[in-house]
């Protein structure tokens, strides 16, 4: 579990990507959106609309724990794609001005936030407990992942060098995410480590920008070294 006094970190390194992705779509016309991103199905303008929603759904996550009110991040799944797909087929300029928007009004409200709203707790899309602290966790990481997702010349180790050490943070929350999937084995990246169930036998490592690739299911761990396993897709 991400500890509170780490929250200025995460939005540090949260404010660092939103700047990135700035740069990274500045000046992105109508053809451009409209292209396949790396995900299958998507096009780029899907990649904008999803991690825009994203920002107010997670901004709901933080207004639950701030005020104890329960405050769902999405209305419902189908709410959730309706609302991408929706926001992929707006023009150019309006996607673009959402997207900035969304960001901004994330990062606000959290810059806002007591300092004891992070160690309150919400439940995330799967009803499971969340803190404060870890949501801004799990913002770092949707924007760290789609950046590469993009298609505009990032890969994850690329975005990773930009959060320094946050990269563990990231990690750890592909880490947290996939847990039930792994079996027992240790995970080592650019000197940070972890230990997956008791007495593992088995040593899997990588860049961390190759392991977040495959825990996050961009990749099969073809660039990792050690016996890496075959886990699910991430949906």
């Amino acid at each position: 579990m991400t500890a509170p006094e780490k929250a200025p970190a995460l939005l540090e390194g949260i404010r660092k990507l939103d700047d990135e992705w700035a740069r990274a779509i500045g000046g992105l016309g109508e053809p451009e959106l409209r292209a396949p991103s790396a995900l299958p199905g998507w096009s780029r303008a899907h990649v904008l609309a999803h991690v825009a929603r994203n920002a107010d759904g997670l901004r709901n996550l933080l207004t639950w724990a701030n005020t104890g009110v329960e405050t769902p991040m999405y209305a419902s799944a189908e709410a959730r794609e309706e609302d991408i797909e929706a926001g992929a087929q707006r023009a150019a300029a309006d996607l673009l001005a959402d997207f900035v928007a969304s960001a901004g009004r994330f990062e606000r409200y959290a810059g806002e936030l007591p300092d004891d709203a992070w160690a309150r707790e919400a439940r995330n899309r799967q009803g499971a407990p969340v803190t404060g602290a870890v949501v801004a966790r799990m913002r770092l990481s949707e924007l760290t992942i789609h950046l590469a997702d993009l298609d505009r010349g990032y890969d994850l180790d690329r975005v990773l060098a930009l959060l320094g050490p946050l990269t563990e943070d990231v990690v750890q929350h592909a880490v947290t995410s996939r847990g039930t999937h792994l079996p027992a084995l240790r995970l080592v990246t650019d000197g940070f480590e972890w230990t997956m169930g008791a007495a593992p036998k088995t040593t899997v490592r990588g860049s961390a920008g190759a392991l977040l690739a495959w825990l996050s299911g961009r990749s099969d761990g073809s660039a990792l070294d050690g016996d890496v396993p075959r886990i699910p897709a991430w949906a």
